[in-house]
């Protein structure tokens, strides 16, 4: 049996960069009879890594939750070693995130140049490489499943089956409820896709739903068995993503300056991937809008846009810039790489508002993570959003994507300077109540629900 310090084959695992904390999770002791969690999850995320960097490619509030998640079971005391597929062939075959998390790379397909939908093809790989890194292991090493995405509840399928062990699944984002919602430009999820997601329903001992709505739409779409589906909110880092201990104005004024933005200016904001479901474009049409309405505006106006080309976006990377040329407003949109979580902390900071005008959102980690920051947000009202977003307190939810409507919601911003400071401070207020230990602990709960569930079952089949 390899040891802590190496994979299965003796190699040595490779720490990240940055240093993980000291203490490990510590044995938990358990009142008799009481109900027992689960000591080691599988955790599966085919499609992207948790160490890749959020708005890059297909990373985004997925591999956000994965980690956060991960890290919080952890410190309860449950050990979780997350599979992903390997896209880098100097990758090691482990990496320790954290103590009781380790990312195992799977290799599956070609390193590079495989796009998401291409990665289907590629399940039975990565099966086989989950299975060999289980045969390594004693019997039941493994206390249950929990997979991300519908390509991983494939993978998850298979494995809880042959493992004997509870499948707990999360969509985070449904084909059919994106199709319902499409951006005018954006292509259709497949029938495969929907179909996937169905099987997978139907398999899952628990199903994950971030929020009530989704839950609906499990049961109303896939005719999800109620009994199975759980809600559980996301969180938020709220040592990260948290206000200026000077206030949201000061704060405000020092993360502008450190990022080289005007001091008076009002800045809306886009942080995310580009991707017609994201619908950067709507914000870029609601400056001209105002630019149009108010020309002096362009003197103080300045539209950050943080991200990277992702899924359809990726046909025209170059398509957002070419529009605000189009639009007369290159002048006043700044376009900026993915960033790292602790300079995008101070990008929610120095912003006035954070704009999400999705088509589509499971949750919407970002508009938590501007508000915890001390950032309002302006968010389209559909999926996870009303959740994410008090209406009126934190920021403002806009029916439908009508340009002209976000301008409407954005000129409030730009007639009263003020009131982007005191929304902000109702915004980490509102946000105080999304922390990943909450969320952990809901979770480490559907876990132990789903493994008394399956061990009942198990025992009245003999």
């Amino acid at each position: 049996m390899a040891g802590r310090g190496s994979d299965r084959r003796g190699r040595p695992i490779r720490r990240p960069g940055r240093p993980a904390p000291a203490r490990r999770p510590r044995p938990r002791l358990r009142r008799p009879g009481a109900p027992r969690r689960p000591r080691r999850v599988a955790m599966l995320s085919v499609h992207t890594s948790p160490l890749h960097q959020p708005g890059t490619g297909d990373a985004g509030g997925m591999n956000v939750y994965i980690v956060e998640l991960a890290r919080k079971l952890a410190a309860i005391n449950i050990e979780v070693e997350i599979f992903t597929r390997a896209t880098n062939g100097a990758l090691p075959p482990a990496v320790e995130l954290a103590p009781g998390v380790l990312v195992r790379h799977v290799d599956a397909g070609p390193y590079e140049g495989l796009a998401k939908e291409e990665l289907p093809a590629q399940l039975c790989a990565f099966t086989h490489g989950v299975m060999r890194a289980w045969a390594g292991h004693r019997a039941g090493y493994y206390d249950l499943v929990h997979s991300h995405y519908w390509l991983s509840g494939h993978v998850g399928w298979l494995a809880a089956e042959r493992w004997g062990v509870p499948l707990v699944h999360a969509m985070h984002t449904m084909a059919k409820v994106k199709n319902a919602a499409l951006a005018a430009d954006d292509t259709p999820e497949p029938a495969a896709r929907v179909i996937g997601e169905t099987q997978i329903v139907r398999a899952a001992d628990r199903l994950i739903a971030n929020t009530d709505g989704e839950a609906g739409e499990l049961i109303r779409h896939y005719d999800a068995d109620p009994a199975k589906v759980a809600v559980v909110h996301p969180g938020v880092d709220l040592d990260r993503f948290r206000p200026d201990p000077a206030g949201v104005a000061a704060g405000r004024a020092a993360a502008r300056a450190r990022l080289g933005l005007p001091r008076d200016a009002v800045i809306p904001l886009f942080a995310g991937r580009i991707q017609p479901l994201k619908a950067p474009d709507i914000l870029l049409r609601a400056a001209a809008r105002l630019v149009e309405q108010d020309p002096s505006l362009r003197e103080r106006l300045v539209v950050p846009v943080v991200g990277g080309p992702s899924g359809s976006g990726l046909a025209r990377p170059e398509g957002l810039q070419k529009l605000a040329a189009r639009l007369g407003i290159a002048d006043i949109v700044r376009f900026r790489p993915p960033v790292g979580q602790e300079r995008l902390a101070d990008w929610y900071r120095a912003a006035s508002v954070l704009v999400m005008p999705s088509y589509s959102e499971s949750f919407g980690l970002v508009a938590i993570e501007a508000q915890a920051s001390g950032t309002p947000v302006v968010a389209a009202a559909v999926g996870g959003l009303p959740v994410a977003v008090r209406d009126g307190v934190s920021g403002f939810l806009v029916d439908g994507h009508d340009p002209d409507a976000y301008a409407a919601v954005l000129r409030r911003f730009t007639d009263d300077p003020a009131l982007a400071d005191r929304m902000g401070t109702a915004a980490a207020r509102h946000a105080e109540s999304f922390g990943w230990d909450k969320a952990a602990a809901a979770t480490a709960d559907v876990y132990t629900a789903a493994t008394q569930e399956r061990r009942r079952l198990r025992s009245l089949h003999g």
